[in-house]
């Protein structure tokens, strides 16, 4: 009921904004972030924070735009960087953004040890009312990354509640938030950039069925949807499909059998390399996008296709002959059941995805039948999230990553975070990946290492040690409003939070 009453209510507020001359515009393009709108938790990592300034952002492009910083630079031994701030920005209760603030929101984000990862930093110091400078304990290029994520907090005025009662510079501010409901935001009037056109903007929080309900009944006028959805276009919208790097992927454990620290490491099938190879040659990605998301996607070769430190030239055709060419002449032979073996080893494994995941659960039955002619018999099993952690270092899984950082790299095959956390489940290890990401870490700006990230996939990629089987890249469907113009949007990463809203300054409505 609770859901029918906030509908209803958006129903008028949306009938309303038709009518008046500023509209307010009414989206369900996703749900609101457990701990609050505290960027110091995590916050914003995934899209525009709405309430708090970035020292830096990103264009439709993704290339580097000033936000709250107007000059920044890096010392030659790569460990200190000094910013300097832009002299207008004001929170939206009208007092000034000082470096004070800047420091002070990442030291305290260090000490929290939330989703923000600033391990290397030492400490932010104010140097001046404008200028801070940020000490890191050793060359890491990819600490800008927190330059376009970390929202900027009030010193004053930050506390425990300060994710239910957010205050920022950036383009709006918080009206009301009915948590498991609704988010209404309004401009700020004292941010610096162009204001917003829309008076007001509801978020509602529905689910993915009820948005779509909602867009169909003129209460929404924008909505995210999944590619099973995707095509059920309301009248008088539209279907904006968004490129992204939200992938989907087959871990691979890359090491054999072992025990460490008590956890079980590594399986005897997927670290023979013949193995990985044949499972990348034999996955006909276009059908999995055909089938899994409804041709809403693309093939996936890599954690960072399309972007700029992507291994050149990092795909493989699907060749099923030369998928069996390369079994039989590693010794894998065809059982009587039409399994393979070699030796005493069947060629067998789980696929486990996250239940209630409709998307992954499609890939791996999909990717399971597509293996069965290769003589590989995978299965395809659903379970929580707690479970897939007991098993995910020893049996492949499909998981999901995507970043408009390089660090997606490291996170992911720097063998010193083998089974930290979700980060590089499959233990793979080499050192020439290593080097190439220590060079990276240690370059004179985020654009001088890319072609080191790049270089790195020569070895850990299709090309070489096939670590991962990389399946598809979804695209970020939006039904839109006939009357809403999103403009140019970007490359999107993984789908947590709202990132669509990396765009929200350039929104324009077109109809009187």
């Amino acid at each position: 009921m609770t859901v029918l009453r906030h509908a209803f209510a958006a129903l008028l507020l949306s009938t309303a904004a038709l009518q008046a001359e500023v509209p307010d515009l009414v989206l369900a393009i996703g749900g609101e972030p457990d701990t609050g709108f505290d960027p110091l938790l995590g916050w914003g990592a995934y899209g525009n924070p709405l309430f708090q300034s970035t020292l830096l952002k990103r264009d439709a492009n993704l290339a580097t735009a000033p936000d709250l910083a107007t000059t920044w630079s890096l010392s030659e031994d790569r460990k200190v960087w000094t910013i300097t701030l832009r002299g207008d920005a004001r929170f939206a209760d009208g007092s000034p953004v000082t470096a004070a603030d800047v420091a002070f929101t990442f030291n305290t984000a260090k000490g929290a040890a939330g989703a923000v990862d600033l391990a290397v930093m030492v400490r932010a110091e104010a140097i001046s009312s404008d200028t801070v400078q940020i000490g890191l304990d050793r060359p890491w290029i990819t600490f800008a990354e927190a330059f376009y994520t970390l929202g900027i907090v009030p010193a004053a005025a930050y506390g425990p509640d300060y994710g239910r009662n957010p205050l920022g510079s950036g383009p709006f501010r918080m009206v009301s938030w009915a948590e498991g409901e609704q988010l209404i935001v309004a401009p700020n009037p004292y941010y610096y950039g162009a204001p917003s056109p829309f008076g007001q903007i509801t978020f509602l929080f529905t689910g993915e069925d009820a948005g779509l309900a909602a867009a169909q009944a003129g209460v929404a006028h924008m909505v995210s949807v999944p590619a099973q959805l995707a095509d059920a276009v309301p009248a008088h919208f539209h279907a904006v499909p968004v490129q992204t790097v939200d992938n989907r992927g087959l871990s691979l454990p890359f090491q054999p059998p072992h025990e460490v620290d008590g956890r079980n490491i590594g399986n005897a099938v997927t670290a023979d390399p013949a193995i990985r190879r044949a499972i990348n040659m034999g996955i006909d990605r276009d059908l999995l996008v055909e089938v899994a998301l409804n041709g809403h996607g693309t093939p996936a070769f890599g954690p960072a296709d399309g972007l700029p430190w992507a291994g050149a030239g990092d795909t493989i055709a699907y060749d099923l002959q030369g998928a069996l060419n390369v079994l039989d002449a590693a010794g894998w032979q065809p059982g009587a059941d039409g399994v393979r073996r070699k030796g005493a080893l069947i060629a067998a494994f789980p696929i486990n995805y996250p239940a209630g995941d409709a998307t992954r659960q499609a890939l791996a039955e999909i990717a399971a039948e597509l293996l069965r002619p290769l003589g590989i018999a995978a299965t395809p099993v659903g379970g929580s999230w707690d479970a897939i952690q007991r098993v995910m270092h020893a049996e492949p899984v499909v998981f999901g990553f995507g970043s408009h950082s390089p660090y997606q790299l490291y996170s992911l095959f720097a063998a010193r975070l083998g089974g930290v956390d979700y980060m590089n489940p499959s233990y793979y290890a080499n050192p020439a990946v290593d080097a190439l990401f220590e060079q990276a870490q240690a370059a004179e700006s985020l654009e001088a290492s890319f072609p080191l990230w790049a270089a790195a996939a020569e070895h850990y990629g299709v090309a070489g040690d096939q670590a991962w089987a990389w399946l598809v890249n979804l695209d970020h469907v939006y039904l839109v409003s006939d009357c809403l113009d999103l403009g140019p949007t970007q490359i999107e990463p993984h789908g947590h939070g709202w990132p669509i809203t990396a765009s929200i300054a350039n929104w324009q409505w077109t109809c009187n």
